[in-house]
């Protein structure tokens, strides 16, 4: 006869409650954009929203374009939809930039609802947390930073925009591009993006500076606005910022210096318009993907420099994707420190565990692979040149939405792989990993082996 024991049915059923919360919040993260794009995919196929009927091809890869604030497009933003289509790409920019899970934790705030334990966790996992004590205060500052933020940027551009286009056109323009930029979507509402401001600084500054507020990451600005001091900053924020001016340097410099006197980008323009229209190629390859210069006419060192640049991506908790910006900082480090023989990585004064580094390390492997892999696909799929292909995985994983030419003409199958690229790099590369790989505790382990490396 069995004895039944509380003690121990509680301890089962807490077991099996932890496995699914160990489950729940990657599966319910990924769920979340899922429905998104579904409910995008058929808002967009009503008549209302486009001026000639569009394939369900079209309308998924559109959606999922916009959930993932990537800009890669397949067909015209600006003549094949409908204002009130527009409209519904902006919303769906919005949503997917900003988050599911802000909007959803501000609201049952607002509803005076309490967020559970499971809530917790998938907050947690969305705003890349560990303390669930802070997810109340970061998505309130998430959603008012933003809100902030694009209010200035449609502000500006409204105004500016007035003359040239009046008042009706302008207000919806000023909306639309600053929700695009902010979250760094790179949605246009021209074939040719922002080439006709090429030289124009208003429109310039104004967009760059929505580009790197949005990829910066929410925790630096949020850290940046209570402390008031470079001192009192993080190391993780202190990194985050130097390595976004440094970055950003380079790049506008490098390429100001290769295509000086290429005929086809910079050297037709004023010297001004050569600084800025660097400038702009510079900061929208974070993720960005507004373009002011045609990017297949780049040399291919500019290139090569925008492949990394893009694969890099922006700031942890930021509307940019990519492997993130600290994330390839830290895998420097770590490989600067092992050829100096340091046993710990240091970053203002404090060491880096050993977790951040396997994490890294992990984030950047799942990355590579996933682009290759698309790489090689797209190479039997597409009757397209080798560097037009490997440009187009690569903005489509860190969902930055520059193109050499490549996405009008994608296949069927072309346009699948270039949509799962998309949602894998919104919803990122190591959080996918966690439906492959559950966490196990090992109980036994083997002596020490030694493995010769390179």
């Amino acid at each position: 006869m069995m004895k039944w024991h509380p003690s121990k049915t509680f301890i089962v059923r807490n077991n099996k409650v932890h496995q699914k919360v160990n489950a729940a919040p990657p599966l319910i993260l990924a769920g979340s954009f899922i429905c998104l794009i579904f409910i995008g995919t058929l808002l967009l196929m009503l008549p209302i929203s486009t001026n000639l009927p569009i394939t369900w091809e079209q309308s998924l890869f559109t959606a999922t374009s916009a959930v993932t604030v990537t800009g890669l497009v397949i067909i015209d933003t600006g003549t094949s939809f409908t204002l009130f289509g527009q409209t519904i790409i902006a919303i769906l920019i919005q949503c997917g930039g900003i988050g599911l899970m802000t909007f959803a934790v501000v609201t049952l705030i607002a509803l005076g609802g309490k967020i559970g334990f499971l809530q917790q966790v998938v907050a947690k996992e969305a705003f890349n947390q560990t303390d669930a004590s802070t997810i109340l205060s970061v998505a309130k500052s998430v959603l008012l930073f933003s809100l902030i933020i694009e209010m200035i940027g449609f502000v500006i551009l409204s105004i500016y925009w007035s003359n040239e286009l009046g008042w009706a056109d302008s207000l919806f323009h000023g909306f639309f591009y600053t929700v695009s930029a902010f979250n760094n979507a790179g949605f246009a509402l021209s074939p040719q993006s922002l080439s006709k401001y090429v030289s124009d600084p208003v429109v310039n500054f104004t967009i760059s500076a929505l580009l790197i507020s949005g990829g910066l990451g929410f925790t630096v600005w949020r850290e940046a606005i209570k402390s008031k001091s470079w001192d009192k900053l993080s190391p993780y924020s202190k990194t985050m910022i130097l390595a976004t001016i440094v970055i950003n340097l380079v790049a506008f410099i490098v390429i100001y210096c290769i295509e000086y006197n290429n005929p086809n980008t910079l050297q037709p323009l004023s010297e001004s318009g050569k600084l800025l229209a660097s400038w702009f190629q510079a900061v929208t390859t974070r993720t960005a993907g507004f373009n002011t210069l045609p990017i297949e006419q780049l040399e291919d060192a500019s290139t090569a420099l925008m492949l990394l640049l893009m694969f890099i991506g922006g700031g942890s908790l930021s509307t940019a994707s990519g492997i993130k910006v600290v994330t390839f900082i830290v895998l420097i480090l770590a490989t600067y420190s092992y050829l100096r023989r340091d046993k710990t990585i240091t970053i203002y004064k404090r060491e880096v565990s050993r977790e951040t580094v396997t994490k890294a390390l992990a984030l950047t492997m799942i990355s590579i692979a996933a682009t290759c892999i698309a790489i090689f696909f797209l190479l039997l799929t597409e009757d397209a040149p080798f560097l037009d292909i490997v440009f187009e995985a690569i903005s489509a994983l860190g969902t930055v939405g520059l193109s050499r030419g490549l996405t009008s003409s994608l296949s069927g199958p072309g346009e699948l792989i270039i949509i799962t690229l998309m949602f894998i790099g919104r919803l990122g590369p190591l959080t996918l990993a966690y439906f492959l790989a559950s966490p196990r505790i090992k109980r036994l382990r083997y002596p020490e082996t030694q493995i010769t490396i390179g």
